[in-house]
């Protein structure tokens, strides 16, 4: 298998950062509900065979086909926004489904200044069924509808069989046969390259939170993020020398 490089840098401020400066008057309490990698440390774990299954600690994939891999390409919210909130999900992950519905309603309430771009890391040594739901979710976003299919497996975490897949599809005007099995395999590339991207910055476990490019460490709750984020779109504006009033999010306006 070549080695993978993920190219953070997808738009002028999508690139992703490690930085543990605390910055002053965020809640910065660390987010103890996360989905963590077993012993085998994130990155290294995937395995190019037949069939997307796994196999101890590893995760099987076959390439037969190039498919998008930029890591921006699932994005939600106004292409322009000034803050970009990266996040690195998967979709068996409790807390991912709770932080899911979060940050749709922080896009949504922000005025346009918000965008969500989400990543795949599945942790598989624990959820079985998270890979096989990336890999439809992947096929879902070739078809235009990446988002419908994120927003219906997080809203049916105990229904990620292959069957039910199915009829997510379905739902969706997706042919079946597409998001199991044999044909969904080239997507574990955008997968793979997604997971490699996220073991190069450390994370560990799920959701995983970047806003502006520094890594979050508060509290998944709507309060402390939209704090976090009126501080990055605050000190973005100072840097750009732009009218703060267009890069203010709603809840900072006075």
């Amino acid at each position: 298998m070549g080695k993978v490089r993920e190219n953070t840098d997808v738009r002028e401020n999508t690139d992703v950062r490690e930085n543990s400066e605390v910055r002053e008057n965020v809640d910065v309490r660390e987010n103890s509900e996360v989905c963590k990698v077993g012993k085998n440390k994130a990155g290294g774990n995937f395995e190019v065979r037949e069939n997307a299954v796994g196999r101890g600690n590893a995760v099987v994939l076959e390439r037969s086909r190039r498919v998008s891999t930029d890591p921006g390409r699932h994005s939600r919210g106004e292409p322009g926004a000034p803050v970009v909130i990266v996040e690195y999900g998967d979709f068996e992950c409790p807390y991912c489904a709770r932080a899911a519905a979060i940050l749709h309603e922080l896009v949504d309430s922000s005025d346009g200044q918000v965008r969500q771009v989400f990543r795949h890391f599945p942790v598989f040594d624990i959820h079985p069924y998270a890979l096989t739901a990336a890999l439809a979710a992947e096929v879902a976003g070739a078809h235009g509808r990446f988002w419908e299919m994120h927003d219906l497996l997080f809203a049916n975490q105990d229904k990620l069989a292959d069957k039910y897949l199915m009829a997510f599809a379905r739902s969706l005007g997706i042919g079946t046969d597409l998001v199991v099995g044999d044909p969904a395999q080239p997507y574990g590339d955008a997968v793979e390259a997604d997971y490699a991207g996220g073991a190069e910055l450390r994370v560990q476990g799920t959701p995983t939170i970047f806003i502006d490019g520094v890594r979050y460490r508060g509290r998944l709750e709507l309060g402390p993020l939209r704090t976090a984020v009126a501080r990055a779109g605050s000190g973005r504006s100072a840097d750009d020398g732009d009218d703060s009033r267009r890069r203010r999010v709603p809840w900072a306006r006075r």
